[in-house]
């Protein structure tokens, strides 16, 4: 999906349904952002709304093949189209990183999460929403969150750790089915609490929290070692039968008597 598919369904009945209850989930992981810098990579707008008006700074960066829209609409714009290996910022810029859209639909996910590590000050933290691969959400092309790749919880664990972030907070969200009917709707609260409550397999998303590794482990290098080609074995004369002959050379011959 582009920008305008994005941007299309979050106009609908259920894309507002998905907006609240995954805000819900972002806000508990974060909920307090007073004076912090906060980045939102994909399509992260419908959320950075919580935070705009309490952060320092709010920025908005789309990759290129995904499109770009206006952000936010009435006011001085914070949305730039961006190159996901190549973010235009500085190193430590910001505080805390947003990802909605972008993990499950990216060409190199490990380049994207380490530009992210870059980007990132020391402590600051991660927040991906990422398709639960087990999810009904996953399975149904129609929504944004059955595109791309959706992930496990192992999956995205070892992608984070990978990538020098250590998980430190899961949450899910999502579990009414992406069903787009006023009346199922209407029971979307209902579904929400109940997967909570059971802590149920099936939720449309993960919500995971990371910190960046400061002192991350760098493998190690063996040193190479240049091999010498072994000599062949030559035929030498004895130390001994070489001894004599040079005796024999220096010592003149007794007379007989």
């Amino acid at each position: 999906m582009d920008v305008v598919d994005l941007r299309n369904f979050y106009a609908q009945r259920l894309g507002v349904v998905a907006r609240r209850f995954i805000g819900r989930g972002i806000r508990e992981h974060w909920q307090d952002t007073t004076s912090l810098r906060v980045l939102g990579i994909g399509y992260a707008t419908p959320y950075l709304g919580l935070f705009r008006e309490e952060a320092e700074r709010c920025l908005a960066l789309m990759p290129a093949p995904q499109g770009v829209v206006r952000w936010p609409s009435s006011k001085p714009a914070l949305a730039a189209l961006v190159e996901e290996d190549d973010l235009p910022l500085t190193d430590a810029a910001v505080d805390r990183v947003l990802l909605v859209h972008a993990l499950e639909n990216s060409v190199d996910p490990v380049g994207l999460l380490r530009e992210v590590w870059r980007v990132l000050a020391g402590g600051g933290r991660l927040l991906a929403v990422v398709p639960n691969r087990r999810g009904l959400w996953a399975r149904m092309d129609t929504t944004p969150f059955g595109q791309g790749r959706p992930y496990s919880r192992p999956q995205l664990t070892h992608l984070l750790r990978e990538t020098w972030f250590t998980p430190t907070g899961w949450g899910e969200a999502l579990y009414v089915p992406p069903i787009a009917r006023n009346w199922f709707l209407r029971s979307a609260v209902a579904w929400e609490r109940t997967g909570a409550t059971i802590s149920a397999p099936f939720a449309g998303v993960h919500i995971v929290e990371a910190t960046k590794q400061v002192y991350r482990a760098i493998p190690t290098r063996r040193e190479r070692r240049r091999l010498m080609p072994a000599l062949p074995p030559v035929l030498a004369p004895s130390p001994g039968a070489a001894a004599v002959s040079r005796l024999d050379m220096v010592t003149p011959a007794m007379p007989r008597r």
